[in-house]
């Protein structure tokens, strides 16, 4: 049941929509219902913030598997299953690499060779001891700070801070890279049809 300072708001709401759908239908008796209620209605400070309030437009995304919204794609973002989480964790390749391959960025695994291009660890080179997809970072040989009891304990960095200077390569890992070179040099021949 709703208080009875809700109940007259939302009458007065319900009155004055009446009023301006068919103003020439008007009586004087829902007037001075209005009169009423006019003094309770802005008593109710919560009400009229909710009420007033204005929310802005969601954008339009190109692609519908993404949304605009801020709290949707941090919520999409952290709640990523593994398999989601393995794309997102791609780092960019070396010049050399990418002329070779003609891949500009591939998902990071163990035992892939890396340089550090950004943060306080810039320009430490190491292989990639594990990728821990659960906090999005991935750890480096030599990469590591000290505890004060002497222990060494590896830091996490963003696969986006590394660039892979040598790759680990099976034949899985050729096929991809197979894969994703098919896909731009179709992508080449249409923008250049285009």
């Amino acid at each position: 049941m709703p208080s009875p300072e809700l109940f007259a708001a939302i009458l007065l709401r319900s009155t004055t929509t009446r009023q301006i759908s068919s103003p020439t239908n008007r009586h004087d008796d829902e007037d001075q219902q209005l009169y009423v209620l006019l003094p309770l209605f802005y008593t109710m400070r919560q009400f009229i913030k909710i009420e007033t309030r204005s929310y802005p437009c969601a954008k339009l995304t190109k692609n519908p598997a993404l949304h605009s919204s801020r709290r949707k794609s941090r919520k999409a973002h952290f709640d990523a299953p593994s398999s989601v989480r393995r794309t997102i964790m791609s780092a960019p390749l070396s010049k050399e690499l990418r002329e070779k391959y003609n891949v500009r960025s591939i998902p990071i695994r163990k035992d892939d060779e890396v340089t550090v291009v950004r943060g306080s660890n810039k320009g430490r080179e190491g292989k990639i001891t594990s990728v821990y997809r659960l906090k999005y970072v991935v750890h480096i040989e030599r990469v590591v700070k000290e505890k004060s009891s002497g222990q060494s304990v590896p830091l996490g960095v963003h696969p986006s801070k590394v660039i892979i200077t040598k790759l680990k390569l099976d034949k899985d890992r050729e096929n991809i890279l197979e894969r994703i070179k098919a896909g731009r040099e179709i992508k080449e021949k249409l923008k250049s049809k285009a």
